[in-house]
């Protein structure tokens, strides 16, 4: 799962992306993988971020597109669906057997962008159109689930039920974010916030599909699949955020404390047990996007499961750079990245086999996704987006469809 922001690009936009600037230091020529292996897919996002004029101008011109792990093959998929002025797309994620991309279709309008500017807020209430695809991988055919019976102008979050029944996704409901259901031909859409009235997102359902667990109003709850039995994860801190299960599901993990000053933390399942597992050493927690910042143009840097479960990866701030570190559940910690002066890298993913992460990095000067090993002894860069513009987000393809 990677839940979509009700923010295009800010705030916690689940992407992922490698590890530049390994152990030995690392730079832009690194060599990419050679040899026949069958190397993975990953999806992601890019798209300009040196426009003056704000982050609208910036995220119109962004575009879902899909590159292979050793940096072949990139190209744009469901392209149809920013052909309207004003529209662009953004890769979501993968359905579990490979066959579908998750792709964000999203429209603003140009008076409501300069609204939000002036004001420095966004009004999500107008203006907008999002809803969420599924694209065929093969054929490309697009089928639009959030246009169908619609409850909302802006759909985002999609992720799929783990026994095969259906979605969840989260729309906005007069300007507030709710977790919702949908059946798998997009019908029965269905509020299932246990009737809470704040603001919810960073919504996913455990691997066992039994229980369900968001951030509402930067607070961490769990629930059963339909909203019912809903119980707060108790911190003691005002802002909770980003809760990820696990892999075998006895695990949830999200960021915790005050608002840019929070760290990795774990509870068991039934919401017991919680434990702090790292510090993230005075970093923010937030990647800026824009050469020049707008209000919110951030986005959320939040730490990744490692396939086994057994281990969480994290940036953190190390002097004046951003590294990638690892950390066990006993908090044992290893810094994977060594940087020179002034690096950042964002958004960590690990491959569904466990055998490689996938990391944003502007080593270069821009910002590139890499791939290299969970152990941080070799990377490359897999995106080679021009100066001026970034790559986001990236999502690794389910292993058992490759092509």
């Amino acid at each position: 799962m990677n839940p979509i922001c009700p923010r295009p690009v800010g705030v916690w936009c689940f992407g992922v992306a490698l590890l530049g600037c390994l152990a030995t230091t690392t730079r832009a020529e690194d060599p990419k993988p050679t040899g026949t292996m069958n190397w993975p897919w990953i999806g992601y996002s890019e798209g300009r971020n040196d426009l003056p004029e704000g982050q609208f101008d910036n995220w119109s011109t962004k575009r879902a597109c899909i590159v292979k792990a050793d940096g072949t093959g990139r190209r744009e998929i469901a392209s149809e669906l920013a052909q309207r002025q004003n529209s662009w797309t953004q890769f979501g994620g993968w359905s579990p057997d490979g066959h579908q991309a998750v792709v964000l279709s999203l429209w603003e309008n140009p008076q409501n962008a300069a609204w939000e500017r002036e004001h420095k807020t966004f009004r999500m209430t107008e203006g907008w159109l999002v809803d969420t695809c599924l694209v065929d991988h093969q054929t490309g055919a697009i089928t639009n689930l959030t246009s169908i019976d619609r409850v909302s102008i802006y759909n985002t979050g999609l992720f799929f039920l783990p026994d095969g029944s259906g979605y969840g996704f989260t729309p906005l409901i007069e300007g507030i974010s709710k977790p919702y259901l949908m059946d798998r031909d997009g019908r029965n859409k269905r509020d299932v916030s246990g009737q809470g009235g704040g603001f919810a997102y960073g919504y996913t359902a455990s691997p066992d599909g039994m229980r369900i667990s968001y951030h509402e109003n930067y607070q961490i709850f769990v629930s059963n699949i339909d909203g019912t039995d809903k119980r707060r994860i108790e911190t003691g801190n005002p802002f909770n955020f980003a809760p990820q299960w696990s892999p075998d599901g006895q695990w949830l993990m999200f960021v915790s404390g005050e608002h840019y000053n929070c760290q990795p933390h774990i509870v068991k399942k039934d919401g017991s047990g919680l434990r702090k597992l790292a510090d993230r050493g005075g970093y923010r927690g937030v990647v800026e996007v824009l050469k020049y910042p707008d209000f919110h143009s951030e986005s959320s840097d939040i730490p990744a499961w490692s396939a086994d479960g057994r281990h969480v990866f994290y940036t953190a701030k190390v002097e004046d750079r951003i590294e990638l570190m690892r950390v066990d559940l006993e908090g044992g910690q290893t810094q994977l990245t060594h940087s020179p002066s002034g690096t950042r890298h964002y958004h960590p993913a690990v491959s569904p086999d466990g055998k490689w992460i996938l990391l944003g990095s502007d080593r270069s000067g821009t910002m590139q996704l890499y791939v290299g090993t969970t152990d941080g002894k070799e990377s490359w860069p897999i995106t080679n987006v021009p100066e001026g513009h970034c790559a986001m987000h990236g999502h690794w393809k389910p292993m058992s469809q490759q092509p």
